[in-house]
């Protein structure tokens, strides 16, 4: 073969070769970029928590967390959507949503059915809701005392039932529901004297229901703090999501972005709070 042949060859054999090259290189580059969607629920109607209907963009605290956390994880792309609590966790633990947030604190349970990071997302202060007339402080005054159930297997009854369990001497009326009560109902029924008072977190916007419908209740100081965590479901890749979120959200807290948020939509720094 000629020495032009040759030539000829080498050059072909190269421009191919730097082909082959480039279209791996954009395959890879794609592959890097690919981003997953992760479909979380959250409350519909806990503001200033969380709100916003079926259909509608998520407001509040723990949307804007979120948004945050989905900032420093580029490789996810958060979808949220708002939905009542009871439905919440059903479609988390049916695989519908990969994520799940509501003021969650860790229980038994929910640790036995859910992935939970350690990083918190928030803090609950916890609190006893009943008319102003009515002496109420602390748990043992609810002794006689008609209370609102509490979401079954949810942070609230538990504390209210380790409670009881560990002051025996005084006898709570503690039930659980799965009904999934709306706020404003229970706190109306408090000041219509269905019931005397509701033990909850005041993150669900309690005061600015009260106000707004001019309620004869009040809401005690709190009588429990606990930290609130992020809810992630078992389907397949969702350690590593875990992971990630754990990671994200230990950042938020140390770069102050948490305490921002909080001061944003609860007026205090829930961070001073977290144990």
């Amino acid at each position: 073969m000629s020495n032009l042949a040759n030539a000829v060859r080498r050059i072909g054999v190269a421009v191919f070769g730097g082909v082959i090259a480039s279209v791996a290189a954009v395959a890879s580059c794609h592959a890097q970029t690919e981003v997953r969607v992760i479909k979380i629920a959250t409350c519909g109607e806990c503001k200033p928590l969380a709100w916003g209907a079926l259909g509608d963009d998520p407001q509040g605290y723990e949307p804007d967390m979120l948004r945050a956390v989905n900032a420093k994880l580029p490789q996810y792309k958060f979808e949220m959507t708002g939905l009542p609590d009871e439905a919440q966790q059903t479609g988390l633990s049916t695989g519908k949503y990969d994520m799940s947030v509501g003021g969650y604190l860790k229980t038994p349970e929910r640790a036995a059915q859910f992935m939970i990071p350690d990083s918190v997302i928030g803090a609950s202060l916890m609190k006893i809701w009943h008319r102003k007339e009515d002496n109420i402080s602390e748990i043992k005054d609810l002794v006689g005392k008609r209370l609102s159930p509490n979401d079954a297997g949810g942070g609230t009854y538990r504390f209210l039932m380790d409670w009881q369990a560990a002051h025996s001497q005084y006898k709570l009326d503690v039930s659980a529901t799965n009904a999934g009560i709306p706020v404003p109902y229970r706190l109306e029924a408090i000041a219509k004297g269905k019931y005397d008072a509701w033990v909850y977190p005041s993150y669900v916007g309690q005061q600015t229901i009260i106000d707004d419908q001019k309620l004869d209740v009040v809401g005690s100081e709190p009588v429990l703090v606990a930290n609130t965590y992020v809810l992630i479901s078992h389907r397949l890749g969702n350690d590593v999501l875990a992971k990630d979120v754990d990671k994200a959200l230990k950042e938020l807290r140390d770069d102050g972005t948490m305490a921002k948020l909080s001061m944003k939509w609860f007026s205090e720094d829930i961070t001073k709070y977290i144990q």
